[in-house]
């Protein structure tokens, strides 16, 4: 299967992966022909991207970190404890966040034990699934960042579990935002965006109170948007004043905005993501933590177009372990030429070729 664009999906491909709605229930069926009509339903969607069935990349696999249904049961259970909290304020909403601490515990410690029996980068793919609101799927996706850095940074199973809990717990203060600024389908003004900033203290203000998790967790939702040269909020805090579980949860929160759909703006694919993290490195993201991010997370998925410096195009067939930004490569294209016969590159065992650039909008191999 192979990645490709919405902008050029056309009717008699055949779609490769199923994509689920929030309640568990297929939208549209893997193997289904695509018609017309269907490519007028994922653009209803706000799907950018889907997976194919093509000849060029014809037995390439694209397998999520997080099975299925384990990814939609964690997210519903998100999405429950979440409800909970909405229009509550102060000590109350502090109570009922009490009372669930025990089942957030578990979720996080069931996302833990997929973390750290995996051997395989993470992989998140966020266009086979739709979620009501972003709110719910966007705290799953940064428990399962923020646990794969701590991981590669080797913090022990006990400061694991809280940075999960503090990843999973990062945007409750969200909950306090009116929904007219939360949801809005549109850039926020300059006195919208103050206002959404406050999540960060309604947070901490609802997570200090608790007397089941750590006073770390509440410094997660506190400083997950502070920034190293000061430049972050809500209280402009430099480098030695960011606490480190904050410094791994900034780097998960980023990338997983910028990588996923927003009404507002097109989602990046994930190495253009990676690319914006490392352009902050050492200057507002940890360099110890980018680096780690770097190693954990998958630079270019499997069923990627490629276009690599020396002319020849592919598709990416497998991930190397020891390298996440230098894939195996399938080539089906010399200089624009089809090849008569396709044949892998390791582009780690390559180090003079690079990728310089993803097509997801590259038609003409199946034309």
């Amino acid at each position: 299967m192979r990645l490709i664009s919405l902008d050029v999906l056309q009717p008699g491909m055949i779609i490769a992966n199923t994509i689920w709605n929030e309640s568990g229930r297929p939208l549209i069926q893997k193997d289904v022909v695509v018609s017309q009509q269907i490519i007028n339903r994922l653009k209803q969607l706000n799907i950018k991207y889907v997976y194919i069935e093509d000849k060029i990349s014809k037995g390439i696999e694209v397998r999520e970190s997080i099975p299925v249904q384990k990814r939609l049961g964690a997210v519903k259970k998100i999405t429950e404890s979440f409800k909970k909290l909405k229009g509550v304020e102060g000590k109350k909403a502090s109570y009922i966040l009490d009372q669930q601490s025990s089942e957030i515990g578990k979720l996080v410690d069931e996302l833990l034990d997929s973390i750290l029996n995996s051997k395989e980068m993470l992989t998140i793919i966020t266009d086979s699934f739709l979620y009501d609101e972003y709110l719910y799927q966007h705290s799953f996706q940064v428990t399962l960042y923020s646990l794969a850095i701590a991981k590669e940074l080797g913090y022990p199973h006990k400061e694991l579990k809280l940075i999960g809990i503090g990843a999973m717990l990062h945007d409750v203060g969200k909950l306090q935002i009116p929904t007219s600024i939360l949801f809005k389908p549109g850039r926020l003004t300059d006195e919208e965006f103050e206002t959404m900033k406050q999540h960060t203290t309604f947070g901490f203000d609802i997570l200090r109170n608790l007397h089941s998790i750590s006073l770390l967790v509440a410094h997660c939702a506190f400083q997950h948007h502070e920034r190293l040269d000061g430049s972050g909020y809500p209280r402009g805090l430099v480098e030695k004043d960011i606490h480190p579980y904050a410094k791994i949860l900034a780097i998960a929160d980023v990338f997983d905005a910028v990588t996923s759909d927003r009404v507002y703006r097109n989602k990046m694919l994930p190495s253009e993501g990676v690319q914006l993290i490392e352009s902050g490195s050492g200057k507002i993201f940890d360099k110890k933590c980018v680096e780690a991010f770097k190693r954990c997370i998958v630079h270019y998925p499997n069923g990627t177009i490629v276009l690599l410096t020396d002319g020849r195009r592919g598709v990416v067939a497998k991930q190397n372990l020891n390298n996440s930004s230098l894939p195996l490569v399938r080539i089906f294209e010399e200089n624009n030429t089809l090849v008569k016969s396709t044949y892998m590159i390791n582009l780690e065992e390559h180090p003079q070729v690079l990728i310089e650039k993803i097509e997801p909008d590259y038609l003409a191999a199946v034309e």
